[in-house]
């Protein structure tokens, strides 16, 4: 990594290249060999490969040549079939050359395994790696993963796109004007890894909160959290307030865990909030069991106004005005309440009713109650008394759908019994005030069926997924970030990071170092400009650290722009909640791995992928090393090997080293797995990619708590009044008896299911609707949209199902399918406004306005416009800061007392590179980026950011309106904060016991308790 193999440009002649692009993809062509003919040969030699080994042949053709091997028909235990190469042979496949033809042109592949990056799914994929290029010829999916099961989306196969982008940053960049002019000149790695390790070091020896790294879908289940708590720092800061966190906080109260797993293969019912499957969560593994489940004669119920491809397959639609769904699944909780058909022995054994009882009369708004001397039976007369209100004729109302819709739904999840499937993510719990509130009346009905963990039911993810340990975990860091997380939202899911530049502006603190991470704060967010307008300002960022394979409209507001790998050019581990089962996949560098098989010896993996893209895991250790040379922070003892001899000096752990030592101790089976094929833990990985943990996975909260331990030897279980079970009668509680069995349990403060919240109740939010499962009227309720006024209510928070966030704005294959974005609106809407198929519309929002494209469809309610927030890339130059078939070029202005412009300068065109493709782009409307005109509103109790928006008027476009325009005041974009700042409930006000957050709650990296102590002075008071 010395400077001298990184060529540099000198900043003051050359180092300022307006066509970078094109230098990159000429140089990118040429480390690849793409510019070679479709006939030229590539194999070294018909009898070995490009290491020299002896390549087996597995058939003769009619014109003498090797032919590739017949792929027999596989039958997997869940019935499927399917045709892949066997994994025996993966490390030496023959294929045709599909351009070679008529010509039968064999060419050789080693099959490396690796994990897709696209969404959060974890899919599996191959990588066709030629034995003699490198070259990655194409991504297939991974036969053997048992989440996807050999079957991708388009985003899998499009990684190749990804990876063959002729747009994508191949070298370290730094920055060299001013931030947002585009100026920049190459550097090497040790240069950047010297410069941004001396500053992490300055800040750390002063504070523990002056690092901040900010990610997307982290897509890996622990590398970088360790590497953040082993600085020391409250550095952790993630997307999830502006995608799940209303979802997390209704499964929490609830369970203790704060995302669900539905079996559903195996459910009777299965009921979706949104579109699922095309869009939802793990959408791929989920959407193929939804399916296999229909096909075993399960009923999908699906509440979403706009008529969805998951709508469409669906035996019950309910097109749910947004912000009624809470009132819709309480209907039909009412429904089995009074008709007594939920699951008695399930509600007695594992709800916390008693406390129930016992605490919530009192409360306020809480009606008169039969609640008796406090029995199971008074205690289902309460359910009965308190739901009675939501009848059928209230949900068709509210909610704007025939009651028959209805009543059906609430007779097929009386039906499923056990056996309902139930999901919500996004959707209504992000986009509405209170949505918190929508998970937690859906996973009410899973628990009067008693459907939770049970087969066809639905699960927790902590249950169906798995996180082995590293070989060394760095203490619990002493330090809390006021700037993550303020003392007006101490019940967060998680760090209210969509509010930082907000914050910033308020004046609550500042950022030495800040790392986005595969993330596009300024696009993705609401409220761009408020983050353009803090990127620039190097008082408050200092320093702005970009990890991105390609340019995004962030990063152009970076201090450095650092390339990092795609789904084949990285190490890492992935597990996710896709089935009733376990299973760990690991994501790997193939070319690597492919140079590698064949006696290459790599030290670095930017050393094999294109140009100097790196990995993550790497930089991490380097960069980590650099920022302790000498050890005297503590911090460089956590990325040492643990296989340095006696007496050597202390050296980097290798990424072979770390990822054997945590298959090999760490993953239960594994081992064994491995031996009986004679191989490593790890070599089993690098073969397969994944590995099943636990093939199914039931109810275990129902597990017996082990009375004997090792290391907890004579602590015996003992209970208390509550029935929480303590070893040796202290600390935290490891179960609780039920029936006088010590059960596992939930991971709630009761130890189980929390249908009264004392949390809710202790943090100041008593209320009836918020301790108890119940609905909050969303800020976008009909009370709250003046339709005769012109209002409407703005649904962005869906998705067109071939994109996801910055990870796949450069993948061609994906953009031809979805590119174009217009305003879904109602013919009556349509009719009202004057305006037809294609013309433009302007729509103004509380802070600003954007001007797109109409599309009049039936399949959306009347009084609702829909746009995916998933499109609308703009760039601000010709050739650099993004593709120009799947970006805009666009020009900022702003009137210096708070008015901001975007103006399309030129819509997506074709251009040449070395990928013929790119010349044959025929599509240029790429979207409009309508985020920078949304208010912030973050959910008092979730934090969640509600993305549903009051449109103020939707009119047709005046004559001087472009496609694409848009206008934000960002001095409306603090007054609109503000107000919602109001509606919170601080901890200074409302702690129980003068912390910050209740300990239970989960964060990413939980500090030490002490750090949850209120400052003496928290900020604005």
């Amino acid at each position: 990594m010395s400077a001298s193999n990184s060529p540099k440009y000198d900043a003051k002649t050359e180092g300022i290249y307006p066509t970078v692009a094109r230098k990159i993809g000429k140089l990118l062509a040429a480390a690849l060999r793409l510019d070679r003919k479709a006939d030229e040969p590539v194999i070294a030699t018909d009898e070995t490969n490009a290491g020299g080994q002896a390549l087996p042949t597995y058939g003769v053709g009619g014109d003498g040549v090797d032919a590739p091997v017949d792929m027999t028909e596989v039958r997997h235990p869940d019935g499927r079939m399917t045709r892949y190469p066997p994994p025996e042979r993966w490390e030496d496949w023959v294929e045709w050359d599909s351009k070679a033809w008529p010509r039968k042109v064999p060419r050789r592949y080693t099959l490396v395994p690796t994990i897709c990056f696209n969404c959060e799914s974890g899919c599996g994929l191959l990588a066709y790696v030629d034995k003699t290029t490198y070259e990655i010829r194409k991504f297939e999916g991974n036969p053997s993963h048992p989440g996807s099961r050999g079957r991708n989306c388009a985003k899998g196969p499009a990684t190749h796109n990804q990876i063959y982008d002729p747009e994508r940053i191949l070298y370290p960049l730094e920055r060299v004007g001013a931030r947002g002019e585009g100026k920049w000149k190459r550097v090497s790695w040790e240069e950047a890894l010297e410069d941004i390790a001396a500053k992490m070091r300055a800040s750390r020896q002063r504070r523990r909160d002056g690092i901040m790294y900010h990610v997307g879908r982290p897509g890996e289940d622990h590398y970088t959290n360790r590497c953040i708590t082993a600085w020391g720092v409250d550095g952790h800061n993630s997307h999830t307030n502006i995608c799940s966190a209303g979802a997390r906080a209704g499964y929490s109260f609830w369970t203790g865990s704060d995302r669900p797993s539905p079996d559903h293969a195996e459910a009777r019912t299965i009921l979706l909030i949104s579109s699922h499957l095309e869009t939802g969560h793990y959408f791929n593994p989920h959407a193929q069991r939804i399916i296999e489940g229909k096909k075993k004669g399960a009923k999908i119920i699906t509440f979403d106004p706009r008529l969805s491809n998951t709508a469409s397959r669906s035996d019950v639609w309910l097109p749910t005005w947004p912000g009624s769904e809470a009132t819709v699944l309480l209907a039909i909780a009412n429904h089995l309440i009074q008709r007594k058909t939920y699951d008695r022995e399930f509600l007695r054994r594992w709800v916390n009713w008693a406390a129930f009882l016992a605490e919530a009369p009192g409360l306020p708004n809480m009606p008169e109650l039969p609640t008796g001397t406090g029995s199971f039976e008074d205690f289902e007369a309460c359910l009965a008394s308190l739901y009675a209100e939501f009848t059928f004729e209230r949900a068709a109302v509210e909610s704007q759908v025939p009651i028959e819709r209805i009543i059906e739904a609430a007779e097929h999840v009386e039906r499923a019994g056990s056996r309902l499937a139930t999901h919500t993510w996004r959707s209504a719990s992000i986009g509405n005030l209170g949505g918190w509130q929508v998970s937690r009346c859906l996973l009410f009905l899973n628990v009067l069926t008693g459907s939770v963990g049970t087969r066809g039911g639905t699960s927790m993810n902590s249950w169906n997924k798995f996180v082995p340990k590293p070989f060394a975990q760095p203490p619990a860091l002493d330090a809390w970030n006021e700037l993550h997380l303020p003392h007006e939202w101490p019940l967060a899911f998680f760090e209210m990071s969509f509010l930082l530049p907000h914050f910033l502006a308020e004046g609550r603190g500042d950022v030495d170092v800040y790392f986005t991470r595969v993330y596009n704060p300024m696009w993705i967010n609401p409220d761009g400009f408020m983050w353009l307008e803090a990127l620039r300002d190097e008082e408050k960022m200092k320093c702005h650290v970009a990890l991105t394979p390609t340019w995004n409209e962030s990063a152009w507001f970076a201090d450095y722009v650092l390339p990092m790998g795609h789904a084949g050019e990285r190490h890492d581990l992935m597990s996710q909640e896709t089935h009733a089962g376990q299973w760990i996949g690991f994501r790997q560098p193939v070319r690597r791995v492919a140079m590698e098989r064949a006696g290459k010896a790599v030290k670095f993996t930017h050393e094999a992928n294109p140009g100097e893209v790196w990995e993550e895991a790497e930089f991490w250790v380097e960069l980590s090393w650099r920022m302790d040379p000498e050890g005297d922070l503590g911090i460089r003892r956590w990325f040492e090997s643990p296989h340095v001899a006696e007496g050597e000096a202390p050296r980097p752990i290798t990424q072979d080293e770390y990822w054997a030592w945590v298959f090999e101790h760490s993953v239960p089976g594994l081992p064994e797995a491995a031996a009986a094929e004679g191989l490593s833990a790890l070599a089993y990985m690098r073969k397969y990619g994944c590995f099943e943990v636990v093939r199914e996975n039931y109810v275990p909260y129902e597990a017996e708590v082990v009375a004997e331990l090792k290391g907890e030897e004579g602590k015996p279980l003992v209970p208390d009044e509550a029935g929480l079970v303590r070893r040796g009668g202290e600390g935290s509680p490891v179960g609780v008896l039920i029936d006088g069995v010590p059960r596992v349990g939930f991971e709630t403060p009761s130890r189980k299911l929390e249908f009264f919240s004392p949390t809710m109740r202790d943090w100041g939010w008593r209320e009836r609707e918020y301790v108890l499962p119940w609905t909050l009227e969303s800020h976008v309720s009909p009370a709250n949209i003046d339709r005769q006024r012109g209002e409407m209510l703005l649904l962005p928070n869906f998705r067109l199902p071939t994109l996801i966030h910055t990870r796949s704005a450069n993948a061609k294959w994906l953009y031809e399918i979805s590119h174009a974005n217009p305003v879904w609106m109602h013919p009556s809407d349509a009719a009202r406004i004057g305006v037809s198929r294609g013309e433009l519309v302007k729509v103004e929002t509380e802070i600003g306005y954007f001007v797109d494209k109409v599309y009049v469809t039936e399949g959306i309610k009347p009084g609702i416009i829909a746009m995916s927030h998933h499109l609308g890339r703009w760039r601000l130059a010709d050739d650099m800061g993004g593709n120009p078939g799947m970006t805009a070029k666009a020009s900022l202005s702003e009137d210096g007392e708070g008015g901001h412009r975007l103006n399309i300068l030129e819509h997506g065109r074709a251009w040449s590179s070395f990928d013929p493709d790119t010349s044959r782009i025929w599509w240029k409307d790429v979207g409009v980026h309508q985020n920078l005109t949304h208010g912030v509103h973050p959910d008092p109790v979730s934090g969640a950011h509600c993305w549903l928006q009051k449109a103020v008027s939707v009119t047709r476009a005046g004559p001087k309106d472009a496609h694409g325009d848009v206008w934000v005041d960002t001095r409306r974009s603090m007054a609109v904060y503000r107000q919602w700042r109001e509606l919170t409930r601080s901890a200074v006000d409302h702690s129980p016991d003068g912390t910050r957050r209740p300990y239970w709650l989960k964060r990413p990296l939980k500090p030490v308790k002490a750090a949850f102590a209120l400052p003496e002075e928290p900020w604005g008071r």
